[in-house]
């Protein structure tokens, strides 16, 4: 279906819905790269204009990849509940924009109805402070060990990377996450390799850890999920199921991936029975840019193509979904602002679809950004209500050799804006002595009392 409109005498006219969606995207390097951007801030605004006009049923009719071609598609069209989708059924993108930062009612219910173009198409008419405020309504809550996503609540991942994957550096990065109060969302490392015997000393020394201490979190290593697959027929201490994810069967396929092996993935840890509060056991990241690094984007822009990957995420009820917004560098995300930008997108889009949305707040250092711009999207996210963050020791991952958010700043956000922790992670924390009743870091807190444990753990721990 062809889409235009006139001005000023001129026509302008766009050949079908997928081209209006990259056309109306605010700028980033990534569409440029592909050569969907808008040629002018004028042809955007009127995208944007003319997108502003669509019904949300058109999202239904005209699919942007052909659901023949990719089960990223069928699983959206499979995925859409009429009867949830019924009170804004008559609306365009614009007036749902509207309706979003109107209404002041409960959208849980909502999240159901809408697939992921139509998300995407009202964040793109949407400026900063209306993806704020209408993420800030939506409320995700998810269980393993702890709570995750209740108001008034900031969670971390504590992630203590090591280039050589040395036992003693991890505890090390463990214990001093910890004793700034980060880990509640989980305790997760990205392995510097991928071998079946590392990840499984790696899953029990986590394991080991968290027993000792009977620390009320879950544990992950970030290894592919076919070996996460192979070390439950091991019997290896698995808590979470961690895997990327795109939103296109193509791109999911460039990872070694297809949803039947996440679902069996997802099945083989349910039979664990492994959470004591819940069943809320995979983790996901994300992160535009990743479909076209692929070449596995059918010409759809970075950020729809980004918001398709929630659609994958929330067919297997995650614990934990994942933006690393600034991971895949300047190519696909230029500057601070383009971070800034798509970080608060991808949230806002992923609460709205019923995900349990944490940012990877981060920049490679060949980007045009620094701490400055972290700093101010941290401060956004926590205005927006962001589920979780990342714990980094100083932040700086010495292992991905990337920008990442530390544990000083989870302090940070959660004082500026009175949040806490998950709260058995909290009771635990005052317990420990680590915070103290009003929440603060307790003038106590030395580390003693685990310190002789972890270097039990850990061999000659410094």
């Amino acid at each position: 279906m062809m889409y235009s409109t006139r001005l000023n005498s001129h026509a302008y006219t766009f050949p079908d819905l997928r081209t209006v969606l990259a056309k109306a995207s605010p700028a980033r390097s990534a569409d440029e790269l592909a050569g969907l951007a808008a040629a002018s801030e004028k042809e955007r605004a009127i995208a944007q204009s003319i997108l502003a006009d669509v019904p949300l049923k058109r999202f239904l009719d005209e699919p942007i990849i052909p659901p023949e071609r990719d089960e990223v598609s069928r699983l959206i069209l499979e995925q859409h509940d009429a009867e949830a989708f019924a009170p804004v059924a008559s609306f365009t993108v614009g007036e749902f924009r509207e309706w979003l930062l109107a209404d002041t009612g409960d959208l849980t219910t909502l999240s159901p109805g809408l697939t992921p173009e139509m998300v995407a198409a009202t964040s793109k008419i949407m400026r900063n402070q209306d993806l704020i405020a209408a993420a800030r309504r939506c409320r995700v809550t998810t269980c393993f060990r702890d709570t995750i996503g209740l108001p008034g609540r900031l969670s971390t991942r504590l992630q203590p990377n090591h280039p050589t994957d040395d036992p003693r550096g991890i505890a090390a990065g463990i214990l001093d996450g910890l004793l700034y109060g980060n880990g509640d969302a989980v305790i997760g490392i990205n392995p510097a390799t991928d071998n079946l015997d590392n990840v499984h000393r790696l899953l029990g020394l986590l394991d080991e850890i968290r027993l000792q201490h009977d620390i009320p979190t879950q544990s992950c290593v970030l290894a592919h999920v076919t070996t996460t697959m192979e070390l439950i027929r091991r019997g290896a201490p698995v808590d979470l199921v961690f895997q990327s994810i795109a939103g296109t069967e193509a791109a999911n396929r460039s990872f070694g991936i297809d949803l039947a092996m996440l679902r069996e993935a997802r099945y083989m840890a349910l039979e664990l029975s492994r959470g004591t509060l819940g069943d809320n056991l995979m983790y996901f990241e994300t992160g535009q840019g990743s479909a076209l690094s692929a070449n596995a984007h059918h010409g759809v822009d970075a950020q729809t193509c980004e918001a398709r990957a929630y659609a994958v995420a929330r067919a297997f009820s995650p614990l934990l979904v994942n933006t690393v917004v600034g991971f895949i560098g300047p190519e696909y995300l230029y500057d601070g602002k383009q971070i800034i930008r798509a970080g608060l997108e991808d949230h806002f889009c992923g609460k709205l679809l019923g995900l349990p949305m944490g940012c990877d707040v981060c920049y490679t250092n060949h980007s045009e950004a620094d701490q400055n711009d972290m700093d101010n999207l941290l401060t956004l996210l926590g205005v927006a209500g962001c589920t979780y963050i990342m714990g980094v020791p100083g932040a700086d991952d010495v292992m991905l050799a990337y920008q990442s958010s530390s544990f000083h700043d989870a302090l940070y956000l959660r004082r500026v804006l009175d949040l806490r922790p998950a709260p058995e992670f909290e009771s635990w924390l005052i317990r420990m002595g680590i915070f103290d009743a009003r929440n603060r870091l307790s003038a106590r807190a030395t580390g003693i009392p685990l310190l002789g444990n972890f270097s039990a753990l850990s061999g000659e721990l410094p």
